[in-house]
C-alpha cells in the first residue's frame, strides 16, 4: 500500500521542473538520506559544480518525468549531463545497455509499468545518468523497480555511492522480473493442468499473449555484452573496485533471469505445438465423420437421381415389391461403403 501511495505522488506529483523525487545521500552529516526539491536541487549542484574532495562522498539521486515539459529544460540548466544523454533520449533505441560518456555512465534500463497487465505494451524505459556526485533517472510512465527503490530509500536504505545506486536499482528490477517469471509459471501451470483435464477453452490466446510479453521483455532487457565488457573493462576513475564488482554481479542475475525467460518461452511453445496437435486431431476426427456421413449418403443419392429422371424404361416401375427392391440395393451399397470406409480407418 505504501509502494501504491509513494507511485501516486510521483506521477502526478511532480514540482515545478518536472522532479517526482530528489535525495541527498551524505555519510558525514546526522542525517544520511534527506529529501530534496527542484530549487534545493540546484542550489546543491551549483555549490558542487567542479568540486573535487576525496573526503566529501556526497551525491545526490533526481527522479524526473519526462512528461513534464520543463523536465529536460531543467537538467541542461542545472545539472551538467553529458551530451549523449540528451541524444540517448531521442534516439529511439531502447535496449537495455550500460556505456561510458566522458566521465560519465548512461544506462538505459527497460521495466514494466506499475501497474503492469501482462500486455506488451505494458513496458517502458528509464534513462539513467550516474556520475560520481549525481544520478540522474527519468522516465515517461509510472515504473515498478525505480518506486521500489524510491520506497527502499525512504525506509533508510542508503547507497554509499553513485554506483551502488545503480546496482541497488538493477537488483531492484531483477527482483520484479523475478516475480514476473514466477507469476507466468503459475499461470502456464494452470494452463497445462487444464491442457491435460482435456478442456482446451481459449488457453491458444493466453499463451500467445504470454509468450509475445517475454519475447519483448527478453528483447528489451537482455543487455548488450559488448558494452558491459567495455564498461567493466576500463571503468571511470570514480569507480571503486568493488562497486565495479558489485555492478559486475548486478548484470549476471539479469542474465539467470533472462535464461528462466527463455526456458519459460520454450515451455509455451511446446504447450502451444500440444494445443495445435490437439486441435488438428480433433479436426481430422470431425473431417472424418463428414467423409463417412458423404460416403455414405452416396448410394442413396446416386439411386435418387437415377429414378428420379422424368424418362420411360425406369426398372421396376411396374413390379409390386420394386420399392424394397431398392431399399434393399440401396442398403447393401451403403453398408458395403461403410464397410470399406471403417476399414480404412482402422
Amino acid at each position: 500500500m505504501a509502494l501504491l501511495q509513494d507511485w501516486t505522488i510521483g506521477a502526478y506529483g511532480s514540482d515545478e521542473a518536472g522532479l517526482i523525487c530528489g535525495y541527498l545521500f551524505d555519510d558525514g552529516s546526522a542525517q544520511p538520506v534527506r529529501a530534496v526539491d527542484s530549487s534545493q536541487a540546484a542550489t546543491w549542484l551549483a555549490q558542487h559544480a567542479g568540486h573535487e574532495d576525496a573526503e566529501d562522498r556526497a551525491f545526490m539521486w533526481l527522479h524526473f518525468n519526462l512528461s513534464h515539459a520543463q523536465a529536460e529544460r531543467w537538467l541542461t540548466r542545472h545539472a551538467g549531463l553529458s551530451d549523449l544523454f540528451y541524444e540517448t533520449l531521442k534516439d529511439g533505441l531502447h535496449s537495455t545497455r550500460i556505456e561510458r560518456a566522458d566521465d560519465s555512465l548512461i544506462a538505459v534500463i527497460n521495466d514494466v509499468h506499475f501497474d503492469f497487465s501482462f500486455e506488451p505494451s505494458d513496458i517502458s524505459t528509464l534513462w539513467i545518468s550516474v556520475g560520481p556526485r549525481l544520478v540522474v533517472t527519468a522516465r515517461s510512465q509510472p515504473l515498478r523497480s525505480v518506486d521500489a527503490l524510491r520506497t527502499a530509500v525512504k525506509a533508510g536504505d542508503a547507497p554509499r555511492s553513485t554506483t551502488e545506486l545503480l546496482e541497488h536499482l538493477m537488483r531492484v528490477q531483477a527482483d520484479v522480473l523475478v516475480r514476473i517469471v514466477r507469476d507466468v509459471t503459475t499461470r502456464i501451470d494452470t494452463i497445462e493442468d487444464e491442457l491435460l483435464a482435456g478442456r482446451l477453452d481459449h488457453k491458444r490466446a493466453r499463451l500467445g499473449m504470454l509468450r509475445r510479453v517475454l519475447v519483448r521483455l527478453q528483447r528489451l532487457l537482455a543487455p548488450e555484452p559488448a558494452a558491459l565488457f567495455r564498461l567493466l573493462q576500463t571503468p571511470p576513475h570514480w569507480m571503486s573496485e568493488s562497486d565495479a564488482q558489485q555492478l559486475r554481479a548486478a548484470t549476471e542475475e539479469f542474465s539467470v533471469v533472462l535464461r528462466d525467460m527463455g526456458a519459460l518461452q520454450e515451455r509455451i511453445k511446446l504447450l502451444q505445438e500440444e494445443i495445435a496437435a490437439n486441435v488438428n486431431e480433433d479436426n481430422n476426427r470431425s473431417l472424418f465423420v463428414l467423409t463417412v456421413v458423404t460416403v455414405l449418403a452416396l448410394p442413396i443419392n446416386i439411386m435418387a437421381g437415377l429414378f428420379g429422371m422424368n424418362v420411360g424404361g425406369i426398372p421396376l416401375a411396374e413390379h409390386k415389391h420394386g420399392f424394397w427392391i431398392l431399399v434393399g440395393v440401396v442398403a447393401t451399397f451403403t453398408a458395403v461403403a461403410a464397410w470399406l470406409a471403417f476399414r480404412k480407418k482402422r
